[in-house]
C-alpha cells in the first residue's frame, strides 16, 4: 500500500491533517463541523473530502459509523507535536529568535521529561556534550536550574546553551568546548 507523505499534500490538506494530529494527540476527536469551522470551510462536505482523501493516503484512520471516530494510524499515537521555535546559541550569546518555525512530530518515548518545544543550536560551544552545530535540542520549561545542568539561558536579551555552574554568589554559564571561555553572569544581570 502507498501512503502519501505528509510533505506532498496540497497546503490546505497538510494544514487540515497537522490540525486533526494536534487535535488527537491531545486526546481530542473533532467531528466534521468543528473542522469546518477551524478552517472557514462553508459546509462540512469539505471538511469530509479532506478527511476522506488523508484516509485513503493512509495518513488517518476513520471507525465506521461514528461522528468522531477519526484515529492516528498505527504508531503515530506515541508521537508528540513539538514546535521548533527558533535558534539557540552555541558559542557567544544570540537575539532571541522566537518565531513558530516548524512543527516536528517526534516519537515521545525519545523524552524524559517531555519537552516544552525544541530550539536548533548555531555554533559548538556545547561540542563536548553531544550537542552539534545544527542540532534541535528539547527544552523543559522550569522555575528553578540546578547545578551542573545544561540550560537554555537568557541573558539580558541573548540565548545561549550552557553547562550551570554554581557556587556562593556566583553564576557561571560554562561551554563544553575548550575553544570558548566560560561566561560570568554579573550581578544584577537579567
Amino acid at each position: 500500500m502507498y501512503t502519501m507523505n505528509p510533505v506532498d499534500l496540497p497546503p490546505q490538506r497538510a494544514a487540515v491533517l497537522a490540525f486533526l494530529r494536534r487535535e488527537l494527540a491531545a486526546g481530542r476527536a473533532p467531528s466534521l463541523a468543528d473542522i469546518a469551522g477551524a478552517f472557514g470551510f462553508a459546509s462540512r462536505n469539505a471538511a469530509q473530502k479532506h478527511v476522506q482523501a488523508l484516509v485513503a493516503d493512509g495518513l488517518l484512520e476513520q471507525a465506521p459509523g461514528q461522528k468522531r471516530g477519526l484515529r492516528l494510524p498505527g504508531g503515530m499515537a506515541d508521537l508528540l507535536p513539538l514546535p521548533v521555535l527558533g535558534r539557540v546559541a552555541a558559542g557567544q550569546p544570540i537575539g532571541a529568535d522566537i518565531g513558530l518555525d516548524e512543527q516536528l512530530w517526534l516519537d515521545r518515548r525519545l523524552f524524559s521529561p517531555q519537552p516544552d518545544y525544541l530550539l536548533k543550536v548555531k555554533g559548538d560551544s556545547m561540542r563536548d556534550e553531544g550537542i552539534f552545530d545544527g542540532d534541535l535540542i528539547g527544552v523543559h520549561r522550569t522555575p528553578t536550574a540546578r547545578n551542573g545542568q545544561i540550560v537554555v539561558a537568557r541573558l539580558d536579551d541573548e540565548i545561549t546553551v550552557k553547562l550551570l555552574k554554581t557556587g556562593g554568589e556566583r553564576i557561571r554559564l560554562l561551554p563544553r568546548n575548550p575553544d570558548y571561555a566560560p561566561i560570568e553572569v554579573q550581578p544584577g544581570q537579567d
